[in-house]
């Protein structure tokens, strides 16, 4: 792509001379987790609780806080195991209450746990948690090859569907969304706009 060429609507063009999804704006943090994680296919099960617990967290905020406070999130939940979490008390609420490093939202904690024991529910007695979400895509992440922002939908027919049996197994803040930004971040569309320099790097992963 030529450096006097305009760039596609959505895309911007970094100092490494990449371009990149808007979204991903300068912050080095962010930048980051465009180019490694975000639209990589995850598979392992506790991985995508972590993730959709996030997400949920995110709701009415913007996703770099929830970024810049993962860590924070991942001491406070222990490492998101789910299997410690259903086992949370009172206590742990009240204790998560007051931790400074998350968003402390009393719903949004309670649903973290019953989310869990949700969690523990599909892993023991169904395909486990990760085939429950990616059999709603056949296993392969849905290649939505958008053009510019305008392509980029805030919620579609799989997400919906996803979203409606997540809340019918307990889960809770896990709107159609919520689900489709969820499903974009671990790969299971791949919304990666076709200019920007990891479209055909995450599109590659879905056929390995």
């Amino acid at each position: 792509m030529s450096v006097d060429a305009p760039l596609p609507e959505g895309l911007i063009l970094h100092p490494d001379g990449c371009p990149r999804c808007w979204w991903a704006g300068q912050d080095p943090v962010y930048v980051a987790y465009h180019d490694t994680e975000w639209g990589v296919p995850e598979y392992e099960s506790r991985a995508l609780y972590e993730k959709l617990i996030l997400d949920g967290f995110q709701a009415g905020l913007s996703w770099i806080t929830i970024l810049k406070r993962r860590e924070g999130f991942r001491a406070a939940f222990d490492g998101f195991s789910p299997e410690i979490i259903a086992r949370y008390t009172d206590a742990d609420i009240a204790r998560l209450m007051a931790d400074t490093g998350i968003i402390r939202n009393r719903a949004k904690i309670v649903g973290t746990i019953a989310g869990a024991r949700a969690w523990l529910r599909i892993e023991e007695s169904g395909p486990g948690f990760s085939r429950f979400l990616w059999d709603f895509c056949d296993g392969r992440p849905i290649q939505a090859n958008p053009h510019s922002r305008a392509d980029i939908a805030t919620e579609t027919e799989v997400s919906r569907r996803i979203a409606k049996a997540l809340k019918a197994e307990g889960f809770s803040f896990c709107g159609p969304t919520i689900i489709h930004a969820f499903m974009q971040a671990v790969g299971m569309v791949n919304d990666h706009l076709t200019g920007c320099h990891r479209h055909a790097a995450c599109a590659a992963l879905s056929e390995a």
